[in-house]
């Protein structure tokens, strides 16, 4: 399936400015990304990340609420039954923490897959949007918490001297929240700004459901109360099971159950957790029942699985 939110490659007439600014943020993540890995960056929120080699398998783990920019390379990110593909001459955005799998599709030792993510903070978001949208917002048709957009030359040059000022301490507390600003600012004025704008409002749909999000991602080891979490955001309880599923594409349970099994991964991989002792640690009081679903969601038992990741070197 392909979401309504799938981009169209930039126009020929931004190609070149678009080529111009990507050279100049290759070489900006580079140099804070000597070798492969991630890296978090002096700014809060601000990260890197170098891969050498497209990755053979799917990667589960939580997306953030974030702006995503790949500048070398291409990546895949699954949500649901929706693929969504980003390279640079796409961006993608994430209003709510959502479980996903994603995948390098494109990378080399001498062409490295590059990225830069910028965290989303909604109450940034909520004080420019009165600057931007001093008259209302335009109405949405649909919220969702994954959608790509046409990179814009604009955000890429604000995000290169945001990169640049990370190398000057000094300048890089003063100046860069001033940064930051200008790229939600030219965020929120592109043709996606409309749907960036609903993760700072409180009375949106997005943000409601990012609030119960927050809950179930606090909670997720505890039974999970569907009448307590909708009345929590001010929902009837057909009402929160729809929204909360357009938004993030799967139940509030099914949300709750990749939480539990992803970190009962993370608990085997990096704490040599037995199975059933990581299974007990997430919430489950059935061990077969977490190994069937362990089976169904990563698609072998969880020690087979954690063996498999071993051998391939995977960190936790």
């Amino acid at each position: 399936m392909v979401p309504e939110s799938t981009p169209l490659h930039p126009s020929a007439s931004n190609q070149e400015s678009l080529q111009q600014e990507l050279a100049k943020l290759n070489a900006s993540i580079l140099a804070h990304a000597p070798y492969d890995g991630h890296f978090e960056l002096r700014l809060p929120g601000l990260h890197v990340v170098r891969g050498s080699r497209p990755h053979k398998e799917l990667v589960h783990g939580l997306h953030r609420a974030a702006l995503c920019m790949v500048t070398q390379g291409a990546k895949r990110v699954l949500l649901g039954q929706d693929a969504f593909e980003y390279d640079a001459s796409r961006m993608l955005i994430s209003s709510v923490d959502v479980p996903v799998t994603a995948q390098v599709i494109q990378a080399s030792a001498s062409e490295p897959f590059l990225s830069l993510r910028l965290d989303l903070d909604s109450a940034r978001i909520a004080d420019l949007v009165l600057k931007v949208f001093p008259h209302g917002l335009p109405r949405l048709q649909k919220d969702q918490a994954i959608y790509v957009c046409p990179t814009e030359p604009g955000i890429l040059a604000a995000a290169a001297r945001l990169l640049e000022l990370m190398a000057r301490p000094d300048e890089a507390e003063l100046l860069g929240p001033l940064v930051v600003d200008e790229i939600l600012i030219r965020l929120l004025r592109s043709p996606v700004g409309g749907r960036v704008a609903q993760i700072g409002q409180e009375e949106s749909q997005t943000h409601r459901v990012s609030r119960a999000v927050s809950w179930v991602q606090t909670h997720f080891d505890q039974p999970l109360d569907v009448e307590r979490l909708a009345a929590m955001v001010h929902m009837s309880v057909s009402s929160f099971h729809l929204h909360f599923k357009s938004v993030t594409s799967m139940s509030p349970l099914q949300y709750q159950k990749a939480l539990r099994l992803q970190e009962a991964r993370r608990l085997m991989l990096a704490r040599m957790m037995d199975p059933g002792t990581a299974s007990r640690q997430v919430g489950y009081l059935s061990a077969s029942q977490f190994t069937r679903e362990y089976g169904r969601f990563f698609g072998s038992a969880p020690t087979k699985d954690i063996a498999k990741l071993r051998e391939q070197g995977l960190p936790a």
